[in-house]
């Protein structure tokens, strides 16, 4: 298996309500038999039925989970004021901040927040994992300084 991701799919409950928060973060998708596709850098995120992605894995959907999913998403900017500006759209938008921004035990600035459907989300500043002009993270070479 090639180390890459091709496609996040989120299971939603209501498949115009979750499209709506996502443009109101300014993210363009499109719809196509009920399944939203946003382009997100080199992936792609799409919202689909919660019903149907279960299925479609083999699983039963059964009820939805209450309290944290086991799973964050994490998008990075380039400014501290950047983590501010995206939080109070998150909240105009719809979505829950859960962790108020804040320099974090490691030492950069985060945030978290949940979309309409609980899918929790970290937003944060961290120098340490540069973007480039397109939006690519470039992660450190953790091992360097031992």
């Amino acid at each position: 298996m090639e180390q890459r991701i091709t496609l996040i799919t989120l299971g939603v409950s209501d498949l115009a309500r979750s499209k709506a928060f996502y443009e109101a973060l300014g993210w363009r998708g499109q719809e196509v038999q009920e399944t939203v596709f946003f382009q997100a850098g080199g992936l792609g995120l799409v919202l689909w039925s919660r019903e149907k992605l279960a299925a479609d894995c083999g699983l039963e959907a059964g009820p939805p989970p209450s309290g944290f999913g086991g799973i964050a998403l994490a998008h990075n900017v380039r400014s501290d004021a950047e983590v501010d500006a995206l939080l109070a759209l998150v909240e105009k938008a719809g979505g829950t901040v859960t962790k108020p921004p804040a320099v974090n035990a490691i030492g950069f600035y985060s945030s978290a927040f949940t979309d309409p459907d609980g899918h929790a989300w970290e937003v944060a500043h961290n120098p340490a994992f540069p973007l480039a002009e397109d939006g690519t993270v470039t992660l450190p070479d953790f091992g360097a300084d031992r």
